[in-house]
């Protein structure tokens, strides 16, 4: 059963710290499949972890988490080819998307070498729920701020574009990312946006922002615009806290 609307939850988080795994599932990731609506069965979640080249620990740790959540697990990969013989039919069939952070610059080039591009826009208007950490926020919006090419943060302006938005991620957690994020936007290099903190998220149903929502006490979300001076103007959003 697909969302009632295209929808995706961008965010800076969806994971925590885990005593027995590496990481696991966090409030953010839990909302995102419980807005696939699935009733009477598992929810069926496939994982993408393109942005650290299909790391096999990370992925494994995925399918430790999705059994004690009680998800239909799944993932795609594409290292060193394909790992599923029909990608469009997989991915459509999935109630949520869920891709890992990385490289958000290799993630968009593995995609597009693939067709996932277009078959991601397919999924996102048939209601397949679309949710990412870090690299697997910016890739659903037209660009933000990487560290894709090295510790000196880049723009980067190439994304997906389904939401017609920028996207700052880790606003505050790492010094060089709202500085940038705002330059890019007063100058035009990016078109205005919105940014998350740790353990926040953006949710848009179609290509509208609809609630900031948070994991973490005192992360915020933030609109970035260009103000009538030439410089960025930020915002801060109203955001409701999950448990």
């Amino acid at each position: 059963m697909p969302a009632d609307a295209p929808t995706i939850l961008a965010t800076s988080g969806g994971l925590r710290a885990a005593r027995r795994l590496p990481w696991e599932v966090g409030p953010l990731t839990r909302h995102a499949v419980d807005l696939a609506g699935t009733a009477g069965r598992a929810p069926r979640v496939c994982f993408l972890a393109t942005a650290v080249g299909d790391d096999p620990k990370t992925i494994g740790t995925f399918y430790a988490n999705a059994a004690a959540e009680g998800w239909q697990a799944s993932h795609l990969a594409l290292f060193p080819m394909p790992n599923l013989a029909e990608v469009r039919d997989h991915l459509l069939s999935a109630d949520v998307v869920w891709v890992w952070g990385g490289s958000v610059a290799g993630l968009l080039a593995m995609w597009r070498l693939h067709g996932l591009d277009e078959i991601f826009r397919e999924a996102w208007r048939a209601g397949v729920v679309l949710t990412g950490v870090s690299a697997g926020s910016i890739c659903w919006h037209i660009g933000g701020t990487t560290d894709s090419f090295g510790p000196d943060l880049r723009p980067i302006t190439d994304g997906l574009g389904l939401l017609p938005h920028s996207n700052g991620v880790h606003y505050d957690s790492e010094p060089q990312r709202r500085p940038l994020f705002q330059r890019l936007i007063a100058d035009g290099s990016l078109p205005p946006g919105y940014a998350t903190d740790d353990g926040a998220g953006l949710l848009y149903r179609g290509t509208e922002l609809v609630e900031a929502l948070a994991e973490r006490d005192r992360a915020g979300a933030y609109r970035v615009d260009r103000g009538p001076d030439g410089t960025a103007v930020e915002t801060p959003l109203d955001v409701r806290r999950l448990s």
